[in-house]
């Protein structure tokens, strides 16, 4: 007996059926999976990999704009920076035009892991895009339709 307080249960399926969100979060959740177990040899999960490509510059970065760039608040950045910090990847200077800011750093090891790392992204990437494809055909179609969303 319902007291009128209860979700209806067509409503459950219907969100899972419809529900962009829940869809994308599915999709994020199964490629992280996917590129961390590609990438564990390097000792390196997928968010660790787009971390230290974001940094692959001609000069130090602002983490203003790596946050942004990762969709990240600075916080969550500063904490995920760590474990790369201690393994030497990365450093975290004072920014020099404003001692309040901090700039990121990629090592010369950074680079290195990032050489070894890009072969394997290559491989999955590639078998990721003959995935998607198989059903529309364009993988920049659905590039461009995430980034409308982010």
């Amino acid at each position: 007996m319902s007291n009128g307080n209860e979700v209806p249960f067509a409503i459950t399926h219907k969100v899972r059926d419809t529900c962009i969100c829940l869809h994308v979060q599915r999709a994020a959740r199964a490629l992280a999976r996917h590129f961390d177990e590609a990438l564990r040899p390097l000792g390196l999960t997928n968010g660790q990999f787009s971390m230290l490509m974001s940094l692959n510059r001609p000069h130090a970065a602002r983490m203003g704009e790596v946050a942004e760039l990762l969709a990240m608040d600075r916080t969550t950045l500063t904490a995920a920076l760590k474990p790369l910090e201690r393994r030497g990847l990365v450093r975290v200077i004072v920014d020099p035009a404003d001692k309040r800011s901090r700039q990121l750093l990629l090592m010369p090891s950074g680079r290195k892991l990032l050489l070894e790392a890009i072969p394997i992204w290559k491989r999955e990437h590639a078998a990721l895009e003959r995935r998607v494809t198989k059903f529309d055909g364009d993988p920049d179609r659905l590039r461009a339709d995430l980034r409308v969303l982010g």
